[in-house]
């Protein structure tokens, strides 16, 4: 796995109440959320990315309220006209 450092303001740990080592657990999970929700990456790819399995990974998204399918706008039109 690759590693990469990421600069924040100093004072974002205070206004989040979040050590470091939660704020980067953080940033993982809503990287892979977004990149989720995004259609670049697969469940299993962003559960990885979050550093979780699948099943804690849909338990996160159930848990933020986030629809765990992703549905394409071109893709749901291109079925429904099908039907």
């Amino acid at each position: 796995m690759t590693e990469l450092a990421v600069s924040v303001p100093d004072n974002l740990f205070g206004n989040l109440r979040k050590s470091p080592h939660e704020l980067v657990k953080e940033l993982r999970i809503a990287a892979a959320i977004h990149w989720y929700q995004q259609g670049l990456i697969s469940m299993g790819r962003a559960a990885e990315t979050a550093g979780m399995d699948r099943p804690r990974f849909l338990a996160e998204l159930a848990r933020r309220r986030i629809d765990v399918f992703v549905v394409d706008e071109e893709d749901l039109e291109r079925e429904l006209e099908s039907v």
